[in-house]
Order: structure tokens, then C-alpha cells, then sequence
């Protein structure tokens, strides 16, 4: 059932209220399982103490009279048919071959009649099943029963289950078959996704990257296909590529060619042309020599296993049928076709695959052919044509020129890194690695292991130490790997060790006259710049590194300067800037660029587009991201943080945690502490959504991890800054608001006269909070209010929604009423405008508790309201709970609680946790008092000493959905 649970679920639930459902899709796509799934759930859970009539013909049966009513009858009892009519029970039973064949005209009608009637009598004792598979093989007769049936069965507790077989893309013949209403169901095709999961978990082990991606392409969402293909996979890596077909087992030739096999000699040889072909059409079948492709091809049509559009080009009715007449065919006849389309096709990268397949042997000028094809894939945005080119290219090679060879495998490794194919890049490389040779190679090679690390560099120390041994004396090879080790102390947090090594790398690269390793050195050393604080030295390196390149508009060369750039922009507060150089520069590199640049490019424009307040857009940029990673079968640090970021903004609470969580662990496995920091950023952010204990003592956890990895990092950019902010907000929420304050303290410290407004905004709103969690709400209010002013000078709505919020939580606390319903409603407005779900659910659930304030009366005026925390503690102690286990329930420290519980006392009126327990008391029951009488103010109300206390959980639940519809 591995992807069909949600069509297993919408078949059951329309058989609950539908007469009957059809599913329908091609041979192997899943009818059968899920017809079974339907029918053991139907009858066994729907329909207990039913009746299940089954049947399941099969081709041969389509020319057996009545076979798939004997089927259908074989569970009836002989009771029911005593209780025909003489004359439909004799018809039923001489159609069932139980009785003589009746004498007169009228057996047809007999036998109808004699059906509906047992249906009835069924029907009368419980409800029935009808359940039809392969319906395209019912034979005619017990069709024609079944449809007259079906048709007069209205009213009774009687539905019908079938599954037909039908081409890809029709619709089903047999529907009369089944009664009027009954809805119809398509039966899709996997994803390539439960496709892995299908065959991975049927062999019982990871088949390899490239076979897997052959049974994926070959299957086309076919899980019989996949299963077939998947069992008879070799196991071995290389075993498909570099003109390895993917073996298709004789069962499945059998199944697919069966008639294909007869056609004449002619008609099999151009559609193994075809199939060979990467584009097949007449004019190429034409091109290479065949006399009348057209006709040939007609006959493959009328067997459906081809066809010819108006264009002329050839369509196969499925990829597995073109696999499979390719396999058919002996070796010297698939090398032929080749040979006939390499003098055929104009294409100079086909032509070359064509070339190399028909001439399966070392040749150095097919290799250089091949080479030189590769190169052009590459340069036309084809790594995945480049790096079978070049390995071919490797492969045609003569072994009396092994330098050329590894040349050339180095080659493919690295045009597999580019089409995101690392276990292939990885075996090329180790396989340079182990040979003889030269230390110039053998740096390449290291290089290409280091590319295909990714995130996960911190192991990398010792790879780029023996790299450096064989570059020494080599400028460039030096300038390669110091650049590396660089890039490796940016992601492991030694930003002080990156820097010197990017500035050397610079150097070196200066001295070889390479300018490519330059440019990136001085877009590393930016990097490490932008993070130390010194967005000025950052910029300069930028500049320098841009003025190398040409400028923004050089291509390829400039685009991670540009993406660069646009990030300190962002920083800068910047955003409609940066998200205009990001916006362009991913138009730019379209489908040219590999998958590393795509989703870098991706992870920024979605951090650009939450900070813009694009939350919709950020959603489908993020689930962009992800699907640019699909295909590599990696779970990638930065397209997690890059959704986890997204689902803050535009998502749900649960999800960004979710996400979040599992980029917080991709960034550990990989030992990639910047997307850590970023991940455990993200984390905190998103426990914070809900402004509850629990979520906030969460999020102190991770963003305590935030600060001190950022110390550890030497870090003061402005995302770090804000970080802080997020942090004090948390520990306020908590009631630590001396811990906040030490936080905001050292937060501010690290200022300069560059730190962007979000920044001095992010902290003001802290220290608002912190001063209203002291009792100073009119001082955090103030606080707030210039956060806000600031705010709404920057382009920055998510920003602005969250201080809004802050705000009006002061306010209404404060039973500062209007302010608190124009800060909330303005805070909603917006963020149900931009799509901030989860922002839009805390202000509804803010603003339902100053109706709900109101609704009371002034039940508590004069006295400030119950912090969440304050209230949850309130709550636990006033129900017998000691400080000890209110802390482990709050996950907060002891003293928390007695900082709090002291508070508690002050604004509640009250001395002792007796007292306490009983103004609690008296609060539930004036609550409940208000909410059987909200419109009374002459009602019970809480006497002085009662407390207001917040009802977060179901009301925010209810605003929450309703913001989300």
C-alpha cells in the first residue's frame, strides 16, 4: 500500500455513501491491491455480518458464458436459490452448470430475473458486497447479467466494487457494469519516492544511486513494473550507464512482447531503431536507412505498443516496453542500431553516444569525440549527458594512456557532482586515487570528495592536509585546497582559521593566475567577514571579488557573488534589494546550473521572501528546494532549515518544529555548525510561535545552543543579534527576566554604529517584555511602541506583526483596552493579508482574550493581569503542586518558580499558596459564572483577590483554524 493510503482512504469513504466505486488504470499500477484493501476493510469493519460476492477473471475466462457468474455464486447458499421462482432458478442454475439447460426462448431473461431476485433475498438478510476485478475479462454474458442487476437495485444495502483495466489516460468500457452513481477512480502512478521505498523495502537492501534511478524512469510509477525490475536490478554500483541497460527479466519480455515477438522481422528492427533512439521520429527511422518505417510502426500500433503522432515522432506506450524490446534484441543487433543512428542523427551529443555504443572498444579518437560532446552537454545545461559522456570517454580510452584516462574520469566526477549524482562522482574519483596517478590528479580527485562532502566538511581535515602534501610547490593546487579548508572553517565555526586560509588561498590563487579560485576565495573571506560583524571588510572583499569576474552579469562565474551580495543586503535590512539580485540571478540560471547553485540560490530566496513577508511564496520556494534535492537521495542541512523557515512564516507551529528538528540533526550529522546555528534559530522561533511554558522553555534550549555556538564561532552578525532578542523574549515568558536582562546586556555590547534598525528593533522588543515582566508595563509599553515606530519603517511585516503582538499583550494586560485592540487587530490584519498563519493564529488568540476580558466585565480591574507563566504557575500551585514539581512540569529552574510564585502573590493579593488555592478557586467559578451569562454584568463576578487567568489552549485552537480556512 506503499502511497496508495490516501486513495485507499477516499475509495472507502465514497463506498460508505456511494452505490458503488471503479477503479481504473493501466496493467500493474495497483487496482488489485487496493480492490483487496477496500474489500477487507468494507467487509470486514464497514459491513460486519454482510455478504461478499467475489470474482476475478482472467483473460481466458473472457471466453467462457457465465464463468464469472459461477464465480460470483460460488458463496451464495443453495437456500436462497430454492427461493426463486421455478423457471429464473432453473435458468440460474443451468448458467451456473448445477442444472439442464431450460427448454423455451426466455433463458436470458430467466437468468437476469433470477440474479436480481437472489440479490434481493441477500439483501434482505444484511447488506452485500458486489466486487468485480480485471473487469475487463468478465465475459459478455455475466457482464450483460451484472449491468441489468445493477440497475434495479435501488434502495437496497447493495454496493459494488470493481477494478478495470484501462490504457493510460482512457476511460473505462465497462462502467454499465456498475450501478448509477457510482464515482470512478483513477489509479495514478507513484512518485518516484514510493517507488525507492517500494523496491528498497522488497529487496531488503539500498539498491545503488544510478540503478535505482533506472528503475524509477524504466517503472514510470508502476509498482509491478518496479517490483520486477527492482528484483532482477544487479546490486553492484556501475552495473547500468555508460551503455549498461538496466536488465528487464525474460518474465516481463514475456508479458510485454508476447505479440511483439510475431511481428515480421522488418517491423521488430525499426522498433528496436526507436527504441535505441534518444528522439525518435520517422525522419531519423528514415535517416537511418529504414526502407518503410511508417508501416512498421502501424503494426506496432495496432498491438498498442507504439504510436506516431502528426509530428511523426514516435511514442512507446510505456518507457518499460521500449526497455524491454531494447533487451529483447540480440547484442550485435543493439550495436547495428546504434551504428545506424550515429550517421542518422545531426546532434553532435547524441551522436557521440551513438558512436561509442555501436564501437564498444578502446579507440582514443571516439574517445576525444566523446570528450568533446561532453564538454557541449555541460556547457547546454546537461550534467547528467555530460558525466555519461565523459565516462564513456574514460572507458574508450587506451590502456597505453592512463594519464588521459584519469583525465578523463575526473572529468565525469565532476559532471556527476554537478547533476548531483555523488556515489558515481565518488567511485570515479577513489578510483583515480588508487591508481598511479599524478599528484596534480590526485588533488582533483581529493577535490571532488570534498565537493561531495556538501555540509559535512568536518571530517574533511585530513583529506585536505595529504591534498596539500601533493599540491606543495603547485600555486594552484595550493590555492584549491586552502580555499577549501576555508570553506571547511566557515561551516565548522573556525571563522578566525577561515579567513586565513581564504586570504591565502587569494594569494596563491593571484600567484597562479587562477581567477576563478580567487573569486571564491574572496566571496569565502566575505562570508567569514559578514559573520564576524565587519560588514564593510565584507563588502570590500565582495567588490574585489566581483571587479575580477566582470561584474554582476558575467554568468556563471558571478552568481554566488551575487547571491553573496544579496545576503548582505538582506542583513542590511535591505530586503526589496535583495530579494529583486536573488529573484534575477535564479531566472538567470534557469536550468544551466547544477543542484548545489539551485538550491543555494532557493535556501536565500526564501530567508529573503519570510523577512519580506512573501509567507505563501516562501512556502512554495522552500518546497522548491526540497524537490531540487529529490533526486540525489540526500537530506540537505539547508533545504530542511530553508522549509523549517518557511513554515514559521507561512505554516504551521508543528511543521517548522518538525522541520526544524530535522535540520537541527542533518546539521549535526554533517558537522556543519553554521546551518546548525541557522537550524537551532529556526527551532527556538518556532517553539516560540504558541507563547506558551512550555513551548518557550524549548525554544531557551536551543537558542542557549545558538548563543553559544555563536561565541564559540566568534560571531556577531545581525541574524545572531536577532537571535538574542528571541532568546530574552523566551526567558521573559518564563519569568527569568534577570537572565533576560544579562542576555539583552551582552546583546547590546556587541552594537556598532552599522547594526541594521530590525536588530535595535528585535532587542527593544525583548526589553519591552522584559520591563512589562517586571511589573513596568507601562515602561515596556514604551519600549514597544518605538520598536514598532522603527518597524514600520523597514520592509519587514513579519518583524512588525511579532512587536504588535508583544504590544497589545502588554496593553491588554495592563487593561489598556483600545490600545491593546488596535495593536492586535492591526497585527492580525496584516498577517492574515501576507499569509503569516501561524502569526495570524497568536494575534486571534490575543485578541479572543480581551473579548473574552470584556465579556467579564471588569472582573480584576486595577490589577495586572497573570503573565502566561505567572497564570500556569498560579494554576499548579493553587492545585497542591510544590515548587519542585511545578519546575519540572514548566521545565524551568526552582528559583524561577519562587521569583514567580512572588509575583504571583503581588498581583494576586494574596500572602500564602492557601490563599492562592482559593482565589484560583473563586476565578474558575466567577469564569464560569461570566461564560453562562457573558451579557450580565449583574452576574457573580471574582471577589477582590480573584485573578484573571488567560485560557490559552481552546481558544487558541479554535482562532487557529479559523485563520486557517
Amino acid at each position: 500500500m506503499t502511497g496508495r493510503r490516501a486513495l485507499l482512504d477516499a475509495a472507502r469513504a465514497e463506498l460508505a455513501v456511494r452505490p458503488g466505486v471503479l477503479l481504473h488504470g493501466p496493467a500493474g499500477i495497483g487496482k488489485s491491491t487496493l480492490l483487496a484493501a477496500l474489500l477487507a476493510s468494507s467487509a470486514g469493519q464497514d459491513r460486519p455480518g454482510g455478504t461478499v460476492l467475489h470474482c476475478s477473471p482472467a483473460q481466458e475466462d473472457a471466453r467462457l458464458p457465465f464463468a464469472g457468474l459461477v464465480d460470483l455464486f460460488a458463496r451464495v447458499p443453495e437456500s436462497c436459490l430454492e427461493a426463486l421462482a421455478p423457471q429464473p432458478r432453473a435458468a440460474l442454475r443451468a448458467a451456473l452448470l448445477r442444472g439442464p439447460e431450460p427448454v423455451g426462448g426466455q433463458a436470458r431473461l430467466a437468468v437476469r430475473v433470477a440474479v436480481l431476485e437472489a440479490l434481493h433475498i441477500l439483501a434482505a438478510t444484511g447488506p452485500v458486497l458486489l466486487a468485480v476485478d480485471d473487469l475487463q475479462w468478465l465475459d459478455e454474458p455475466s457482464a450483460e447479467v451484472l449491468a441489468f442487476a445493477v440497475r434495479r437495485v435501488g434502495g437496497l444495502d447493495i454496493r459494488v466494487v470493481a477494478a478495470e483495466r484501462v490504457a493510460e489516460g482512457e476511460q473505462p468500457g465497462r462502467l454499465r457494469c456498475c450501478p448509477p452513481g457510482t464515482v470512478e477512480l483513477a489509479v495514478p502512478p507513484m512518485a518516484d519516492g514510493e517507488v525507492a521505498h517500494l523496491v528498497r523495502t522488497a529487496i531488503g537492501a539500498d539498491p545503488p544511486p544510478a540503478v535505482l534511478r533506472a528503475i524509477q524512469q524504466t517503472a514510470a510509477g508502476n509498482p509491478s513494473y518496479a517490483l520486477e525490475l527492482g528484483r532482477a536490478a544487479p546490486r553492484e554500483a556501475g552495473s547500468v550507464g555508460f551503455g549498461l541497460a538496466l536488465p528487464v527479466p525474460p518474465r516481463l519480455r514475456t508479458l510485454l512482447l508476447g505479440q511483439v515477438r510475431a511481428l515480421p522481422d522488418a517491423a521488430r528492427h525499426t522498433l528496436l531503431v526507436a527504441g535505441t533512439a534518444a528522439r525518435p521520429s520517422l525522419t531519423v527511422l528514415r535517416a537511418a536507412g529504414l526502407p518503410d518505417p511508417a508501416a512498421d510502426l502501424a503494426e506496432a500500433e495496432r498491438l498498442g505498443v507504439a504510436t506516431t503522432d502528426a509530428d511523426g515522432t514516435v511514442h512507446f506506450a510505456h518507457p518499460l516496453i521500449r526497455a524491454a524490446v531494447c533487451a529483447d534484441a540480440a547484442e550485435y543487433s543493439r550495436r547495428q542500431a546504434h551504428a545506424l543512428l550515429a550517421r542518422a542523427v545531426t546532434e553532435p551529443v547524441e551522436q557521440a553516444r551513438h558512436l561509442a555504443l555501436a564501437h564498444p572498444y578502446e579507440d582514443e579518437a571516439t574517445a576525444r569525440t566523446l570528450l568533446s560532446a561532453a564538454e557541449s552537454a555541460r556547457r547546454d545545461g546537461a550534467p547528467e549527458a555530460a558525466f555519461e559522456l565523459a565516462g564513456l570517454a574514460a572507458r574508450r580510452t587506451p590502456g597505453g594512456r592512463p594519464a588521459d584516462r584519469a583525465d578523463r574520469l575526473l572529468a565525469a566526477a565532476e559532471y556527476a557532482c554537478d547533476a548531483g549524482q555523488l556515489e558515481e562522482a565518488g567511485q570515479a574519483a577513489e578510483t583515480v586515487l588508487a591508481g598511479a596517478g599524478s599528484a596534480r590528479q590526485r588533488v582533483r580527485a581529493r577535490l571532488i570528495l570534498l565537493r561531495n562532502a556538501g555540509q559535512a566538511l568536518g571530517a574533511a581535515r585530513d583529506l585536505i592536509e595529504e591534498g596539500l602534501r601533493d599540491a606543495d610547490g603547485d600555486p594552484e593546487a595550493e590555492a584549491w585546497l586552502h580555499h577549501w579548508a576555508a570553506v571547511r572553517g566557515l561551516l565548522c565555526g573556525e571563522l578566525a582559521d577561515a579567513a586565513r586560509h581564504a586570504r591565502h588561498a587569494a594569494r596563491q590563487a593571484e600567484r597562479a593566475g587562477d581567477t576563478d579560485t580567487r573569486i571564491g576565495a574572496l566571496a569565502t573571506l566575505a562570508r567569514v567577514r559578514s559573520l564576524t560583524g565587519e560588514p564593510v571588510a565584507a563588502g570590500a572583499a565582495l567588490d574585489e571579488a566581483l571587479a575580477l569576474v566582470g561584474g554582476a552579469g558575467a554568468g556563471p562565474e558571478s552568481w554566488g557573488l551575487i547571491r553573496m551580495r544579496a545576503i548582505l543586503a538582506l542583513d542590511s535590512d535591505q530586503v526589496t534589494e535583495a530579494g529583486q539580485q536573488v529573484g534575477e540571478l535564479l531566472a538567470d540560471i534557469g536550468e544551466f546550473a547544477g543542484v548545489e547553485e539551485v538550491m543555494a540560490t532557493l535556501v536565500a530566496l526564501t530567508r529573503i521572501q519570510v523577512r519580506a513577508g512573501d509567507c505563501r511564496e516562501a512556502l512554495r520556494t522552500a518546497a522548491r528546494c526540497s524537490r531540487a534535492l529529490a533526486e540525489t537521495g540526500v537530506q540537505a542541512a539547508p533545504a530542511l532549515y530553508a522549509a523549517a523557515l518557511a513554515a514559521t512564516a507561512g505554516g504551521t507551529a508543528d511543521e517548522a518544529r518538525r522541520l526544524a528538528g530535522q535540520a537541527v540533526r542533518a546539521s549535526e550529522a554533517d558537522g556543519d555548525r553554521l546551518f546548525l546555528l541557522r537550524a537551532l534559530a529556526v527551532l527556538g522561533q518556532a517553539e516560540l510561535l504558541g507563547g506558551d511554558p512550555r513551548g518557550a522553555a524549548a525554544a531557551v534550549e536551543a537558542l542557549h545552543r545558538v548563543k553559544e555556538l555563536g561565541e564559540a564561532m566568534c560571531a556577531a552578525d545581525p541574524p545572531l543579534l536577532h537571535w538574542y532578542g528571541d532568546l530574552a523574549e523566551a526567558l521573559v515568558i518564563l519569568g527569568e527576566t534577570d537572565a533576560a536582562g544579562a542576555v539583552l546586556g551582552e546583546a547590546r555590547t556587541r552594537l556598532s554604529g552599522d547594526t541594521p534598525g530590525s536588530v535595535l528593533a528585535a532587542l527593544d522588543r525583548a526589553e519591552g517584555l522584559r520591563e512589562a515582566g517586571l511589573g513596568r508595563a507601562k515602561e515596556g509599553a514604551v519600549r514597544l511602541r518605538a520598536a514598532v515606530d522603527r518597524l514600520r519603517q523597514l520592509p519587514l511585516p513579519v518583524e512588525l506583526i511579532r512587536t504588535l503582538i508583544a504590544l497589545g499583550a502588554v496593553e491588554r494586560r495592563s487593561r489598556r483596552r483600545t490600545a491593546a485592540r488596535a495593536a492586535l487587530g492591526e497585527a492580525l490584519q496584516t498577517a492574515t493579508r501576507i499569509g503569516a498563519a501561524p502569526l495570524a493564529a497568536r494575534a486571534g488568540d490575543e485578541l479572543a482574550r480581551l473579548e473574552a476580558g470584556d465579556r467579564s466585565g471588569e472582573a480584576g480591574a486595577g490589577r495586572p493581569e497573570l503573565t502566561p507563566t505567572e497564570a500556569r504557575i498560579a494554576e499548579l500551585v493553587g492545585g497542591g503542586a510544590t515548587n519542585r514539581e511545578v519546575a519540572a512540569e514548566l521545565f524551568i529552574s526552582v528559583k524561577t518558580v519562587e521569583g514567580a510564585l512572588s509575583r504571583v502573590y503581588r498581583k494576586v493579593g494574596v500572602r500564602s499558596r492557601t490563599a492562592l488555592a482559593h482565589a484560583m478557586a473563586v476565578a474558575v467559578i466567577a469564569s464560569g459564572a461570566a461564560a453562562v451569562n457573558p451579557g450580565d454584568d449583574d452576574q457573580v463576578r471574582p471577589t477582590a483577590q480573584a485573578v484573571t487567568v488567560s485560557q490559552p489552549s481552546r481558544v487558541r485552537t479554535a482562532r487557529t483554524l479559523d485563520t486557517r480556512r
